[in-house]
């Protein structure tokens, strides 16, 4: 059903994406995995029984990562091909899990994926998408965990402490998809749109290691770093509730036919 490479897009949201990009996450791996949150299970039920995707349909997970979002199909039965870039996040993904027997990976990108045409039946990019050139044919489904930005006094905080202390956050944040940019890339194939509720309970420790995971956040030895660390320290102690911090989001789920 589906060509499992990919053209041009119609349009780029900005020209911030480079090729660099496949290598912004590669000393970032050990928190990434720790770190970041998972996805619902409620995708997957979703996209079986609302847009008829059925058990055991072959999955392309394009800019897979570490496999947060493949293990997430893994679990529930379906082949996975996880398609990285970056050795370093594929290495971490193949470790983790390498024991499903429906799990395979390939060093692509989204604009030359290495996968034969019509060799998936679905194609999805959870949390990557915002970094790709990329027009498949057939059934996608893109994944968003979108933090929420405000509602609570560490939520607003960490935002701000994000805009204050990171010279790219909004750059990159720009990028990332809203309703409009979806209707627009999926056109006329745009089926449905959804959200879940997702949250993280971190303790400081969680916390940081979370904040270092995002690639606009400034590394060691940046003159911003320790300020941030600092900031985000003092953050955690006017906010945290029994020892922990509640990291908000929604799960946002776009699918249709590209």
């Amino acid at each position: 059903m589906l060509v499992a490479t990919s053209r041009n897009a119609v349009h780029q949201r900005s020209n911030y994406m480079t090729h660099d990009s496949t290598q912004r996450f590669t000393d970032r791996v050990t928190d990434y995995v720790k770190y970041r949150p998972g996805y619902p299970r409620d995708i997957v039920t979703f996209l079986h029984d609302t847009c008829g995707v059925p058990e055991g349909a072959r999955v392309a997970d394009i800019g897979a990562g570490t496999g947060i979002s493949t293990r997430l199909f893994l679990d529930a039965g379906y082949p996975v091909v996880a398609v990285e870039p970056n050795q370093a996040m594929r290495a971490a993904a193949d470790a983790w899990l390498t024991h499903y027997a429906g799990y395979a990976s390939v060093a692509g990108t989204a604009e030359a994926t290495t996968l034969a045409t019509a060799s998936v039946d679905l194609v999805i990019a959870a949390q990557a998408f915002h970094w790709f050139d990329l027009k498949p044919r057939g059934l996608v489904a893109l994944l968003w965990n979108s933090r929420l930005l405000e509602g609570t006094a560490f939520l607003a905080g960490y935002e701000a402490l994000l805009r204050r202390f990171s010279e790219d956050y909004q750059s990159v944040a720009e990028r990332y998809a809203d309703d409009e940019s979806m209707a627009e890339w999926f056109g006329n194939g745009l089926s449905h749109k959804v959200g879940f509720p997702n949250a993280q309970r971190l303790d400081f420790e969680g916390l940081k290691g979370r904040l270092l995971s995002s690639s606009y956040a400034p590394k060691a030895g940046h003159p911003n770093h320790d300020p941030m660390l600092a900031a985000l320290r003092d953050l955690f102690d006017r906010t945290a509730r029994d020892g922990m911090v509640e990291f908000v989001y929604e799960t946002r789920v776009y699918a249709g036919s590209a």
